[in-house]
């Protein structure tokens, strides 16, 4: 018997532009559209980027909410997640779209070093983005860019202001942070048992690790992402041509695994999400 995997799909991200990949969704049209296509190709959750006119990152809460009622239009029951990520936003416009009551959001609970940057989280931003979420009842996805973010999650949910069953993505691949090793995502997982008893997982590799994590996590009985914001290549040689194609690839080979994609009715039972209307 398979078990299922949910499959979230990143859409967009705050890197890749047209120059990058013309298959990249930017506007809140495309990016229905590309979802859509995602969903019926087996993706049962979607993460959400938006962009400014000039291809920049976003904050726009009128195309959050814009997307977020396309995809609740054309992909019934698909768990949507709006990123609170910090990459080109300031951190008093992160929160400014959860309002709209996303089924989940992204939250990173500590600061890490990019490849040119800082991707800043202090403690005190850190809880007033978790408190929103609790106002409105939005579900987090713990991000892990650094093995210390899993440990700063237990200690929101012993405060209050996390509520499990949490949901963790350990974030592989990206330039001074955690590297994409399969001995260090087992051991993360080891740890999640420990800190964090009856919490869910998935995990991300970036560029070139993107399907040799997901091949991981469909080993491993975690739960997988991919999308054209971690990697806009099908293979070595060539580009993907949409994020479906990439959502695809999962699919193709999960029953390898013993596995199969859930169904968006599967994938909220997983996470503790009650289901659409």
């Amino acid at each position: 018997m398979t078990e299922p995997c949910i499959i979230t799909v990143a859409i967009t991200g705050a890197l890749p532009t047209k120059k990058d990949t013309p298959a990249v969704p930017v506007t809140p049209e495309e990016q229905i559209e590309s979802t859509v296509e995602a969903y019926e190709a087996g993706a049962s959750l979607v993460h959400i980027h938006v962009r400014n006119e000039d291809q920049t990152p976003g904050s726009d809460p009128d195309k959050y909410h814009a997307i977020q009622e396309g995809v609740e239009k054309h992909c019934p029951g698909m768990i949507i997640q709006f990123s609170t990520g910090g990459r080109g936003r300031d951190q008093n416009q992160r929160a400014g779209m959860l309002h709209h009551r996303p089924d989940m959001a992204s939250l990173a609970t500590g600061s890490v070093n990019f490849p040119s940057n800082i991707y800043e989280n202090p403690p005190d931003f850190v809880e007033s983005l978790a408190t929103r979420m609790l106002e409105f009842n939005v579900k987090p996805e713990v991000e892990v860019f650094d093995a210390a973010m899993l440990y700063n999650a237990a200690h929101l949910v012993k405060k209050g202001l996390i509520k499990p069953p949490v949901h963790l993505q350990f974030v592989l691949g990206i330039p001074n942070a955690l590297p994409a090793r399969r001995s260090l995502l087992e051991f993360l997982i080891k740890e999640r048992e420990e800190v964090l008893p009856g919490s869910t997982w998935a995990a991300a590799g970036i560029s070139r690790h993107q399907f040799e994590v997901n091949q991981w996590c469909l080993e491993l009985g975690g739960h997988c992402r991919t999308g054209l914001e971690d990697n806009i290549k099908f293979d070595r040689d060539r580009l993907a041509v949409s994020n479906a194609e990439l959502v695809t690839k999962i699919v193709d080979i999960a029953g390898d695994y013993g596995r199969r994609p859930a169904t968006s009715v599967e994938a909220r039972e997983i996470l503790g999400l009650t289901n659409a209307d």
